[in-house]
């Protein structure tokens, strides 16, 4: 936790949501990325859904996002991005060679597609960049496990958020019912991920993103890889656009209970299973 007035250099290990002691709004240095990455945390009461076991939100709970302040949310964006594009913030706090938006990300400590407003955030964040002539390359990032993208009001923004070089990154841990109870900790059925896996893939750009590591000493074995590949495949087979998958691995410790028994993999595995992935056609970005 960041102390009240301290000065905190940005770095891709601490991602602390209090950084900028905005509500909303926080930067960090995105080891995936490459720039500083300006979050937007709809989930400040650290409530989810899913409870995924390596997720490092502390003091997680099973829930949705509350009400949205948009006043406060657009005022804290616009301001923030200001300083980012005006003021010191990037040369006193960023390290050199990260010094560049990369990207605003609905992230946070939750899912962002529970809040009612998600449609009307989306909304706004076109609004801010449209004043603030944010160039194209500055993506706006969905960070999202998937599992509300049915909803159509979900959808209204996933639409809106392709016109302002939006991106949807779809959590895709383990491509069995069995994985994902064991690693997401939900009862989610797979007809269901793959239909709200097209409506992003049909709404936006989408890349899955897959965190892949080692669980009481032991990798995911090779019926989790065969179970993603063929899950993969079959959607690509379908004819359904992917634009690749980000596959990372354990950067920051977990704070679920699970945590003790986590632990990092080798580069060299991260890689075999890129490779496997890669024969499918499409592209790999791996972050150890």
């Amino acid at each position: 936790m960041t102390e009240p007035g301290a000065v905190v250099i940005l770095n891709t290990v601490d991602h602390d949501r209090n950084s900028a002691a905005l509500r909303y709004v926080y930067p960090v240095v995105s080891r995936r990325a490459g720039g500083v990455s300006v979050g937007i945390n709809l989930n400040p009461n650290n409530a989810c859904n899913w409870r995924c076991i390596y997720c490092q939100v502390p003091d997680l709970v099973r829930g949705t996002a509350p009400p949205v302040d948009l006043v406060l949310l657009e005022s804290e964006l616009r301001g923030f991005l200001t300083e980012l594009l005006q003021g010191d913030f990037m040369q006193n706090r960023v390290p050199e060679g990260a010094r560049r938006i990369n990207d605003i990300a609905l992230s946070g400590n939750g899912e962002p597609t529970s809040a009612a407003e998600f449609s009307q955030v989306i909304a706004l964040i076109a609004r801010v960049r449209t004043e603030l002539a944010l160039p194209e390359t500055v993506k706006t990032v969905l960070i999202t496990n998937g599992s509300l993208l049915h909803r159509p009001e979900v959808q209204l923004g996933l639409r809106d958020m392709a016109k302002i070089s939006g991106e949807v990154w779809f959590k895709l841990d383990r491509a069995s019912e069995a994985g994902m109870l064991k690693i997401n900790d939900t009862h989610a059925r797979m007809d269901k991920v793959r239909e709200n896996l097209v409506a992003a893939t049909a709404a936006c750009p989408t890349w899955l993103q897959t965190c892949w590591f080692a669980l009481d000493n032991e990798p995911p074995s090779h019926q989790d890889e065969d179970d993603y590949l063929t899950f993969v495949d079959s959607f690509l087979r379908e004819g359904h656009a992917l634009q690749g998958v980000l596959l990372y691995g354990l950067a920051r410790p977990s704070q679920q209970r699970e945590a003790p028994r986590l632990s990092a993999l080798p580069a060299s595995v991260l890689q075999d299973f890129a490779d496997r992935i890669a024969s499918l056609g499409l592209p790999v970005k791996i972050s150890v």
